[in-house]
């Protein structure tokens, strides 16, 4: 196998970035950014922690990330599994990178930054859903938001095409990861009235 581990080497492979690429990226939230983060509904939260890194989706049935200042954004940290991934790398290393996404179109936006975490009464008030509270908030200082070429999500055919049949269900694939112990078609089964009481 032959590997890069040169910088000159790589960008001799590639050649200069398109000049639309640089002029492109902002540095807080213009009007046109901004309409397109706050349509989004989804994004994926990428960290880096002491332990390696992660990637985390978010979502919410309205924007999934509320502007506090045309610099910083703040999404609600809403029940999961309580793995604490994302939060852990976080706390140990401020560093994130959002990617937020609109059904629909095969534009992504970047947002990369530093990111503390809050139990601030009043910003969690903000974010109340039937009578609950997100345990924490991630308030993102922005560095850079910038479009992502479309070209990934067009090869993908990510918003043309189905391709979930025949695949694992989460229950089989715990099934799996236990010998059986666990999972299975009664995890599956119960999995939606479950999801449904604890969303927020």
């Amino acid at each position: 196998m032959q590997w890069i581990d040169d910088i000159t080497a790589l960008e001799a492979l590639y050649g200069d970035p398109a000049e639309m690429s640089l002029r492109k990226v902002a540095y807080r939230l213009t009007p046109l950014y901004r309409k397109w983060i706050m349509t989004s509904r989804f994004c994926v939260l990428s960290t880096i922690g002491p332990n390696g890194t992660d990637g985390s989706p978010r979502g919410d049935d309205g924007p999934v990330a509320t502007e506090l200042d045309d610099q910083t954004l703040a999404i609600p940290d809403w029940r999961g599994n309580n793995r604490l991934d994302s939060l852990r790398n976080i706390v140990e290393d401020g560093r994130v990178s959002l990617m937020f996404m609109v059904p629909g179109s095969n534009t992504v936006v970047r947002v990369n930054g530093t990111a503390k975490l809050t139990i601030d009464e009043t910003l969690r008030t903000r974010f109340e859903r039937k009578g609950r509270l997100p345990a924490t908030v991630i308030v993102i200082a922005i560095a850079e938001i910038y479009t992502q070429c479309a070209r990934a999500p067009v090869r993908a055919g990510l918003w043309t095409r189905d391709d979930s049949t025949d695949l694992p269900s989460v229950g089989e694939i715990l099934a799996e990861m236990t010998d059986g112990e666990e999972g299975g078609i009664a995890y599956d089964s119960a999995w939606s009235a479950r999801a449904a009481k604890t969303l927020w």
